[in-house]
């Protein structure tokens, strides 16, 4: 008797579990989990993704964790029970997702990692991002060229500031950008004059502007009292806003003082309006209605039983396997290329910078 009740609680669970997923009406559900809503670019993620699945025909469900971990994994451990037929997760810590991704597993639930990378685990089918080394890359790059260093150039002060260690994008950004910058710093071209040059040292938990604002705060007393300082590697416009409020309350952003190359990530308002009014120089463009888009097409091709279009099977190894990506190209932006970037290509609207 216990046993037949046991199978006969199960039976209803599963019933239960695949009348929430197709809402009994044969449509399919997906579960979107994007971390912050305080980054406008995952405010624009997510409702991109739930207008282009709502135009194929799937119902979704989004979700917001405010960069808090628990909150992320009760919110996708929701979106199992509720039955959702894949699973699109921008994790907050890659790390953290073990048991989610088991039930997700134990229920041939698919799951798509989405601009960030989840790690140790095989039930990742397949990761939607920009090329996230070549991001670093054209950061660096565009140090190099404002400050004319391949021409010799220099010495230039700079101080670094790398993502949150717990995203693993973040190494991808450093490494891409210390690709360039390394060879100058070594030579004596560029000099960081706080000795910070490791990731270790220079990271920023969950992208906080207010961190990276506290700890430029502290390199410049400790280290510029009397010095200028020339430049600030920046992996992301949250960064950039922090480190630029720091700089000028030490009085930088005057004529006599002007502020010193910041670079960035992510095209955000707020910071294309700060390059618009010369104070933030440079930020990286990652248009997420691309991203989203194929992020869409991935899932849907996934649900159809059809293989995703993919152009990168090396890169991305979460520590388990190498899971199969697309990557996008970012593009670097500026006071010079902003308007034709930013506005004609219709990602923003004039007004709103």
């Amino acid at each position: 008797m216990k046993k037949l009740v046991l199978v006969s609680v199960t039976l209803l669970t599963l019933l239960f579990v695949a009348a929430c997923g197709d809402d009994g009406d044969g449509t399919q559900t997906v579960g979107i989990a994007m971390p912050t809503q305080s980054s406008e670019r995952w405010v624009d993620d997510g409702n991109n993704m739930v207008e282009m699945f709502e135009e194929l025909g799937y119902e979704t469900d989004l979700q917001y964790a405010e960069d808090v971990v628990e909150n992320q994994l009760s919110q996708i451990e929701n979106m199992i029970t509720r039955g959702v037929d894949i699973l699109v997760i921008a994790s907050i810590d890659g790390e953290a997702l073990t048991d989610v991704l088991d039930q997700a597993e134990n229920l041939n639930i698919p799951v798509i990692s989405y601009d960030r990378l989840i790690m140790n685990h095989d039930h990742v089918s397949y990761y939607a991002t920009f090329d996230n080394f070549g991001v670093g890359v054209i950061q660096g790059e565009y140090i190099e060229e404002q400050l004319g260093l391949a021409d010799g150039e220099g010495p230039f002060n700079i101080e670094l500031f790398a993502g949150s260690p717990d995203d693993n994008n973040a190494y991808f950004f450093w490494d891409g950008a210390m690709s360039v910058l390394d060879p100058y710093i070594e030579n004596g071209q560029l000099v960081v004059r706080s000795g910070q040059t490791e990731f270790s040292q220079a990271a920023t938990l969950r992208w906080s502007g207010s961190e990276a604002q506290e700890r430029m705060d502290n390199i410049l007393s400790a280290h510029y009292s009397d010095e200028t300082l020339d430049v600030v590697y920046s992996p992301f416009d949250g960064i950039s806003l922090g480190v630029i409020s720091s700089l000028q309350a030490v009085g930088y952003g005057t004529d006599a003082r002007p502020l010193p190359i910041v670079t960035g990530q992510d095209a955000e308002r707020s910071s294309v309006r700060s390059i618009i009014a010369g104070e933030q120089t440079q930020t990286v463009f990652k248009d997420t209605r691309a991203l989203a888009e194929q992020a869409v097409n991935m899932a849907d091709s996934v649900l159809n039983d059809e293989e995703p279009e993919v152009n990168d099977t090396e890169t991305y190894d979460n520590n388990v396997k190498v899971v199969p990506s697309y990557l996008l190209e970012p593009v670097s932006v500026d006071i010079d290329n902003y308007q034709e970037v930013l506005i004609d290509s219709g990602y923003y609207d004039e007004d709103e910078l």
